[in-house]
């Protein structure tokens, strides 16, 4: 790991990478003492100033009701890293046991669960996400469970592939061999060998759910004001283009500095972790 980390650092691109992740994690982690404003994370009006351009102290300027557009940037960082790795952390496991057990087992057991996988893997993401966030009411909780059903088939194929090919190396016929069970086999032994793989996806995919997340929200479906989330910001202030331009840019820069930093560290994961092995 520390041999990884310090090839990342001697990387430009994942160098830059790095430093993106960092200050969306200082900034979500920090935000109540950064942020100049705090108070306008809420159901908050300021007609004096409302809709104004960047100038201090709103640095980022003011949406319509008078909010400032920097403080709700930041904490809807926060909102955004939460989703993410609340979805990650459910999805993962639950992908990584059934791709497990599927490429183990293989037979009728593979034949039922990859089955299942494909109907799932069968329909667009953002469009099975968009369908339950229809029929649940639109909140993070709700939110969470509508991506979290559209990521795990992933970790499942992923997990399946690499099982196949593993569970015929040597290491796992002499564990099977001298009395290993198959639990102790799957986990302790093929499993820690999919580990560098499992994280560079997971690396990738946390860009790619706060973008998935910011969509919904885009559309409507995501996260209901006046909680601060970066897509409905987005979408509020692309009515006003281009004269409140701020509304708009601001956000679209903050979900791009979020998954530009995570999609450049995964592919320089990726590299390194795929010429280590």
């Amino acid at each position: 790991m520390k041999r990884t980390f310090a090839i990342l650092l001697r990387n430009p691109l994942s160098l830059l990478g790095l430093l993106l992740i960092a200050l969306v994690v200082f900034s979500a982690v920090f935000a109540d003492f950064i942020t100049p404003f705090p108070a306008h994370v809420g159901a908050v009006v300021d007609f004096a100033n409302f809709n104004r351009p960047p100038e201090w102290p709103y640095i980022m300027g003011t949406d319509l009701v008078g909010r400032d557009l920097f403080t709700r940037i930041v904490y809807a960082y926060r909102i955004s890293l939460i989703l993410g790795v609340v979805v990650l952390a459910i999805a993962v496991p639950i992908g990584v046991t059934i791709g497990l057990t599927a490429g183990y087992f293989g037979g009728w057991i593979e034949y039922v669960l990859m089955r299942i996988t494909d109907v799932f893997l069968s329909i667009p993401p953002l469009v099975l996400a968009m369908s339950m966030m229809g029929v649940l009411e639109p909140t993070l909780t709700n939110g969470m469970i509508a991506v979290t059903a559209m990521w795990w088939p992933w970790y499942t194929r992923l997990v399946y592939n690499l099982t196949r090919s593993e569970k015929e190396e040597g290491y796992v016929l002499a564990a099977e061999v001298i009395g290993a069970s198959k639990t102790h086999v799957m986990f302790r032994e093929i499993l820690p060998n999919c580990v560098p793989s499992i994280l560079t996806k997971m690396t990738l995919d946390l860009g790619f759910v706060i973008l998935i997340a910011s969509s919904l929200s885009f559309l409507g479906l995501g996260v209901q004001p006046p909680t601060p989330d970066l897509g409905s910001m987005v979408a509020d202030g692309a009515k006003y283009l281009p004269d409140s331009w701020w509304l708009t840019v601001f956000p679209g820069l903050a979900i791009l500095i979020a998954v530009f930093g995570f999609n450049l560290v995964g592919d320089a994961l990726r590299e390194i972790l795929g010429a280590e092995q």
